[in-house]
């Protein structure tokens, strides 16, 4: 009874006050860039998730995205998958020149809080939008900069930075709960608000990145042709090496990349067939027709690879154009020449080399040849006496076939007078 009549006294003079309040929940970032496919999916999924369990206040996605490359109905269940969290989603396009563009803007309007960063764009987007509200400026096909988003109610704030959009979630009411992101402090003697709550900040890993770089087309593009380059070039090398294994590798890499865009039928086949008509004029060693060929089917390859508006762009078609003809025609072409010309250094150099008889030669003796002793034979029926001149004219196997040398000054043994 005594301990319970002291715990509920009030603290005497002198002695600590209450506790103080429990530290902020922490919030979490996360980064969503470039055009958002299952790897991006997987990973907005994964991080609400983790938001959640970790007891985080809410879930800010800062987005830099092109587009969505998901399918329609993979798009709807991400969407859904926001807009129904425990906890609150806000999305944030930033940091300036970012944009959110085509499917990608259907996460601004599925989050709970909406905003944008100066210097940034969104729209471009005229397809099915469960989650938008009729006449909705997103789904207008218009590009909006962040003055004109403001300006039609696009989206819920304008904030030049990260910071600033977080202090901007303070006191907000979503889902059932107040956030608490920022205080209050006095800077130079004037009062302003700055984030709060401990921030923890997420991204792809290395292997993700890497497989969700390739879903630009010029990047995929880039992998393909530059792969099967490489492989053409191994072939000739003959064995495996650094350039069969680096090409086997782009090519494995771009395959996510064109499985993600819808990489068409006709483009692959084109791409293969120039591949092809490149490797059987460095065969021939030369540029003939099927140079002309293979050019040409490059060319409408890569312009009709991607449908739509993920079209390589002109200018990666005709540099990757260049390159692949001048290497092909010019590079490999000088090492195919190199790695399989006949040498010329051998015993046809010798013919008609001067030579001189270390024996007399009828049917059969030996000559002096550069220094080295060969058999030899006499290629007239004029026998030829040792220490005489000869010159080769022809090459049997491994016998020579000379006659006498008229010209040649070949000096004769001493005979020691």
């Amino acid at each position: 009874m005594l301990i319970t009549a002291l715990a509920s006294a009030p603290p005497a003079r002198g002695q600590t006050g209450p506790e103080p309040p429990a530290p902020t929940a922490p919030l979490d970032v996360i980064e969503v860039k470039g055009r958002i496919d299952g790897i991006e999916s997987d990973f907005i999924t994964r991080s609400i998730a983790e938001a959640q369990r970790s007891g985080s206040q809410a879930l800010v996605i800062q987005l830099d995205s092109p587009g969505a490359v998901l399918s329609e109905g993979g798009l709807d269940d991400l969407m859904n998958l926001v807009r129904n969290a425990d906890l609150p989603v806000a999305v944030w396009v930033g940091t300036s020149k970012a944009r959110a563009f085509g499917g990608s803007v259907r996460l601004l309007r599925a989050a709970d809080l909406s905003g944008m960063a100066n210097g940034t764009d969104i729209g471009r987007f005229d397809g099915p939008c469960p989650e938008c509200r009729p006449g909705d400026p997103l789904v207008s096909g218009d590009r909006l900069s962040s003055a004109a988003a403001a300006e039609r109610q696009a989206v819920d704030v304008v904030t030049p930075t990260l910071g600033d959009f977080i202090v901007e979630l303070d006191g907000k009411q979503l889902k059932g709960r107040t956030l608490e992101t920022a205080e209050v402090v006095e800077r130079d003697g004037q009062p302003r608000r700055e984030p709060a709550a401990q921030v923890r900040f997420a991204k792809l890993n290395l292997v993700e990145r890497v497989l969700h770089s390739t879903t630009s087309p010029s990047i995929a593009y880039l992998l393909l042709v530059l792969g099967l380059l490489l492989m053409v070039f191994e072939f000739y090398s003959v064995g495996i090496g650094i350039a069969g294994l680096t090409g086997a590798a782009s090519v494995v890499l771009s395959a996510y990349g064109l499985g993600a865009l819808d990489a068409t039928p006709l483009g692959l086949a084109l791409v293969a067939l120039a591949t092809f008509g490149f490797a059987v004029d460095v065969q021939a060693g030369a540029p003939r027709a099927w140079t002309v060929i293979a050019t040409v089917s490059l060319f409408v390859g890569s312009l009709v690879l991607f449908p739509g508006d993920l079209r390589v762009p002109w200018v990666t078609v005709v540099l990757v154009l260049i390159g692949a003809v001048l290497f092909m025609v010019r590079g490999m072409a000088s090492m195919v020449r190199a790695r399989f010309s006949t040498a010329t250094i051998g015993r046809e150099s010798m013919i008609g080399e001067s030579a001189e008889a270390t024996t007399p030669i009828g049917q059969e003796g030996t000559v002096r040849v550069r220094g080295a002793l060969w058999r030899a034979r006499a290629n007239r029926a004029t026998p030829i006496d040792a220490g005489q001149g000869v010159r080769v004219v022809a090459i049997d196997g491994l016998v020579l076939e000379v006659e006498p040398d008229e010209q040649a000054a070949v000096a004769r043994p001493d005979d020691g007078g």
